[in-house]
């Protein structure tokens, strides 16, 4: 019986960590994600089944346009501060089978000279959603040191925005260094952005483009799962 109680109160708070990072109740999901740490809870597990899950929720409430960028950020901001406190006490083998079971490892930025970030922050939570672990390197990110982080990281996906037209060519940039580098067939490049389109993506040699930032995570998501299978 006390095994059978000890079952309903795992799956409890797992489920109670889903239903309050789809509430985007932060607090709320950091108490939770203390408690799952304290009761001694498979960590995977409970990413899997609580934080994944929801993750999955938000994304399709965000696409139906049930949630707003706002809910959306809210939301990713919970998913954050759970996982940091599940993950602060996770020993090398679970931390391996964690990471198993993700799509990929994502670099985000906006290219040198574009402060607008807005749809790169989307993207970020949308590639979180889908399975990414994410390293965002915020907005004005110089070439040079995206490509470091991406070979520090082992990166499987660079996801470049660039809003306006003069900051364009910073994604071209970041191409050529690659290829100068012999790195180009190492990272997947996927680029966006207001001032972007498919023609610009193949002139500058992108291994995609996407109009929104819906598009790119499911984009970026074929995209590294059809590379893994080669």
């Amino acid at each position: 019986m006390y095994f059978g109680v000890e079952i309903l109160s795992e799956k409890r708070l797992i489920e109670r960590l889903k239903e309050s990072i789809i509430s985007c109740d932060e607090e709320e999901s950091i108490k939770i994600a203390k408690d799952i740490v304290k009761h001694n809870i498979d960590p995977v597990k409970a990413i899997e089944e609580g934080i994944s899950a929801a993750a999955k929720v938000v994304g399709d409430k965000f696409e139906s346009g049930e949630f707003f960028l706002t809910d959306l950020m809210l939301a990713g901001e919970s998913m954050q501060a759970s996982s940091n406190v599940i993950l602060s006490g996770l020993s090398e083998e679970k931390r391996e089978e964690l990471e198993a079971g993700r799509v990929g490892t994502a670099i985000t930025a906006t290219v040198k000279g574009d402060i607008h970030d807005i749809g790169k922050n989307i993207l970020r939570l949308l590639l979180m959603v889908n399975g990414f672990n994410v390293i965002d390197l915020g907005r004005d990110v110089d070439s040079m040191e995206i490509v470091e982080r991406a070979k520090e990281i082992n990166a499987d996906l660079i996801a470049l925005s660039a809003l306006m037209t003069t900051t364009m060519p910073g994604q071209k940039e970041l191409i050529d260094i690659l290829n100068s580098l012999e790195l180009r067939d190492k990272f997947l490049v996927l680029i966006g952005g207001g001032s972007t389109n498919k023609n610009w993506a193949e002139e500058i040699g992108a291994d995609g483009w996407a109009d929104t930032a819906t598009e790119a995570a499911v984009l970026a998501k074929e995209l590294v799962e059809k590379k893994g299978r080669k």
